[in-house]
């Protein structure tokens, strides 16, 4: 079965970044409000996942319980590295059913597939599993979510022929940076005619950042557009990307996005010109310049300080925290957190570039710890 692009609606919902009340719980007359807003627009497509703590059920709660099975279509994943003999891939499937409150999911993912990922899918017999489930009519659509190089990307394409859409990372500053390289996996993806779901096409929310370093570049290039407009339609008007995927969090992002894509035109000569100089103002920020040589990978604390420079780099080229709390959470789960630094000055010593390691891992935790 092919995927029926036309009925979807361009912009999707991603449900990982809800709106919560001061106490933690999800805002639900705001998500109503939301999911409400973006149904009317014609929008139908919803991404959640397994490991969103609390997106499953909440989108069952806002959305499933509140408007025909008809009016919205569901994609889920399947994360690979949480299964086992007492959780198996159908434990699973079966816990986002009833978390969805649904008997079928839309568009179901291998969830963050790369080359290490793919071969555990092979193991464990992943895409047997999720055929079968769409041969028993519990799955729509097979694909996939990326995070890898993009020779991996392509490989994985050659192959599994059967998978019916991709969502890999696409957005204007990702666009030529040597390590992601979302033209190439763009362009990958559009040699295997498989249909596309951007996935942070805001770079996180970072690329719509009130305090980016582009804020007077693009206000003087269109005082009219938000942040948000240049690069959500940077990434809807690539060819083969049949839903660009937004985390919305405030009915008024909603709205945004929505007024965004009710009149969406493809971005101008000049337009496109703005962009490449506001990606030149964001690379020309100064950073801890990390090169990912990994001889710090001893840390006593258990550190991930890689993972953390980069995060900290993230903070000073857009200037803002935004969706960067998440991250911090996901980088040191089973890890140590910068608050455990000791300031011992391993890292320091084995760094080529003598980097400031103990300064950034302090700036860090007064952010995060």
């Amino acid at each position: 079965m092919s995927v029926n692009i036309e009925k979807i609606g361009k912009l999707g919902f991603g449900y990982m970044r809800l709106p919560r009340t001061e106490n933690g719980e999800f805002d639900y007359p705001q998500i109503n409000k939301m999911a409400d807003a973006f149904l009317a627009s014609g929008g139908t497509y919803f991404d959640a996942a397994y490991v969103y703590e609390g997106a499953e059920v909440a989108f069952r709660e806002s959305v499933v319980k509140r408007h025909p099975r008809e009016s919205f279509t569901i994609a889920t994943k399947l994360p690979l590295g949480l299964i086992k003999p007492d959780n198996t891939m159908e434990d699973i499937f079966n816990t986002s059913l009833e978390r969805l409150g649904t008997d079928y999911v839309d568009f179901y993912l291998l969830h963050g597939i790369n080359s290490g990922g793919n071969k555990m899918a092979e193991e464990l017999g992943a895409w047997k599993f999720v055929a079968d489930m769409k041969a028993k009519g519990k799955i729509r659509h097979i694909g996939f979510s990326f995070h890898g190089h993009c020779e991996d990307l392509d490989e994985i394409l050659k192959k599994h022929p059967e998978t019916e859409f991709i969502m890999p990372q696409i957005n204007y500053f990702d666009w030529d940076r040597p390590k992601m390289n979302a033209r190439r996996l763009h362009e990958i993806g559009v040699s295997h005619k498989v249909p596309m779901v951007a996935m942070e096409p805001l770079f996180g929310g970072k690329l719509a950042s009130p305090d980016s370093p582009i804020v007077d570049i693009m206000k003087k290039a269109n005082p009219n557009a938000s942040l948000a407009s240049w690069a959500l339609r940077f990434v809807a008007e690539l060819e083969g990307v049949f839903v660009t995927l937004s985390g919305m969090s405030t009915y008024e992002q909603v709205s945004e996005n929505i007024a965004t894509f009710a009149d969406i035109k493809p971005l101008t000569k000049d337009e496109h010109s703005t962009i490449k100089e506001a990606v030149k103002i964001l690379n020309s920020v100064p950073r801890v310049e990390c090169t990912a040589c990994n001889y710090c990978k001893d840390c006593p604390a258990n550190i991930g300080i890689i993972n953390l420079i980069n995060l900290y780099n993230d903070f000073l080229i857009h200037k803002t925290t935004t969706n960067l709390g998440g991250s911090y959470s996901w980088m040191t789960g089973g890890r140590g957190k910068a608050r455990d630094c000791t300031a011992c000055g391993a890292c320091e010593t084995a760094c080529p570039q003598d980097l400031p390691i103990i300064e950034t891992m302090a700036k860090l935790s007064k952010m995060f710890d």
